[in-house]
C-alpha cells in the first residue's frame, strides 16, 4: 500500500514549541547529533510555512553542498544514458545549479515561467489526499533536507536530492507536468481510499517508477529511479511489464529495496493516452471495476 507515512520520520512539536524528527536507529545520520539538529532545524522552517508566502531560506552548509555537488555531477552522467529525452530536454531548460543545493523558492521561481509548478515545504508526512489533491493546482510537497554525507549516494527517505532533481527536472516538462496535474485532479474527484491508493499506485508505477521504450532502448523517466545512483543502473534488468492500469494500480510494492517490477510505456504517447486519460476521467466506479478480480 502507498502510505506517505513510510517516506518521512515523524515529525514532532514538543511542549516547549521545539521541533523534532524521530530518525530511526537504522538511519544514516541516527548517531550525528549535528546532523539530527540541522533535520530539527529544517523541519521546524517547513512548519512556519504559511501558503503565499515565501518559502523559508534553509542555510545549508558547505558540506550539505558538496554532496548535492557529488550526487549531481555523478547522475547527470547517468541520466545521458538512461534518461529519455523528454527530461533531458527539461532539464536542461531548468538548469538548477550544479555546485550548491538550490532553495526551493529558487525552483519554484525557475518552474513557473515553464509550466507553473510551485514548490511548498514539507516538513515530513503529509497526508496522502493533499499531497496528491494540490498538484491539480500545480502545487508539490517537497522536503528541504539533504541525506546525511556518509553516504551520499544513499537515503532512506526522500530528501530534496529526490524532490528536485527527480521531480523538479520532470516537472519542467510541459508534457510531464500535464500528467503531474491529471494526477491531482484524480485524487480530488475520488471519494473512497481505496479509489485513492488505486491513483497513487498508478503515479507510483509511472510518473515515480515509470520506464519507456525509447528509439530501441529502455529508458527511465520515473523520478525515483532518475534520482537514485544506484537504482538507475540496475532497472533494465527488473520485471519490466507492459503498462496495465488494473495491475499497476492492484499491485504492492516495497519502497525500501529497488523495485522488482517496473512498466513499459511504448511512448510518451502512449503513457499520456493511457493513464492521462484514465487520471482524466476515472472517478470511484472506473477503479472498483479496474480493482476487481478478473
Amino acid at each position: 500500500m502507498f502510505d506517505e507515512a513510510q517516506y518521512f520520520a515523524p515529525v514532532a512539536t514538543r511542549d516547549d514549541g521545539s521541533v523534532v524528527v524521530e530518525l530511526a536507529r537504522t538511519h544514516p545520520g541516527f548517531a550525528d547529533e549535528v546532523y539530527r539538529k540541522r533535520r530539527n532545524a529544517i523541519a521546524a522552517l517547513a512548519l512556519g510555512y504559511r501558503p503565499g508566502a515565501p518559502i523559508p531560506h534553509a542555510e545549508y552548509t558547505d558540506e550539505e553542498h558538496r554532496v548535492w555537488a557529488l550526487v549531481t555531477k555523478e547522475l547527470a552522467v547517468k541520466h545521458g544514458k538512461y534518461a529519455v529525452r523528454e527530461f533531458l530536454d527539461a532539464a536542461r531548460r531548468l538548469g538548477l545549479p550544479k555546485d550548491r543545493i538550490p532553495q526551493l523558492q529558487e525552483v519554484s521561481e525557475l518552474l513557473q515561467p515553464l509550466t507553473g509548478f510551485r514548490y511548498v515545504p514539507a516538513a515530513g508526512l503529509v497526508p496522502l489526499r493533499e499531497f496528491y489533491s494540490v498538484l491539480a493546482d500545480g502545487l508539490f510537497h517537497s522536503t528541504q533536507y539533504i541525506r546525511h554525507h556518509s553516504v551520499p549516494f544513499y537515503t532512506p527517505e526522500p530528501d530534496v536530492i529526490h524532490e528536485v532533481i527527480g521531480h523538479a527536472n520532470t516537472l519542467a516538462s510541459p508534457r510531464f507536468a500535464k500528467l503531474y496535474r491529471l494526477a491531482g485532479r484524480a485524487a480530488r474527484r475520488v471519494e473512497t481510499d481505496e479509489a485513492l491508493e488505486f491513483v497513487s499506485k498508478v503515479f507510483w508505477f509511472t510518473l515515480e517508477f515509470g520506464v519507456m521504450r525509447e528509439s530501441g532502448e529502455l529508458k527511465a523517466y520515473g523520478a525515483g529511479i532518475l534520482s537514485s545512483y544506484g537504482e538507475i543502473e540496475e532497472f533494465r534488468g527488473m520485471d519490466i511489464r507492459p503498462l496495465d492500469l488494473a495491475v499497476m494500480g492492484t499491485t504492492s510494492y516495497d519502497i525500501t529495496k529497488y523495485q522488482e517490477v517496473l512498466f513499459e510505456a511504448a511512448s510518451l504517447d502512449h503513457l499520456e493516452d493511457l493513464v492521462g486519460t484514465f487520471w482524466d476521467t476515472c472517478d470511484d466506479d472506473m477503479i472498483a471495476r479496474l480493482a476487481s478480480p478478473r
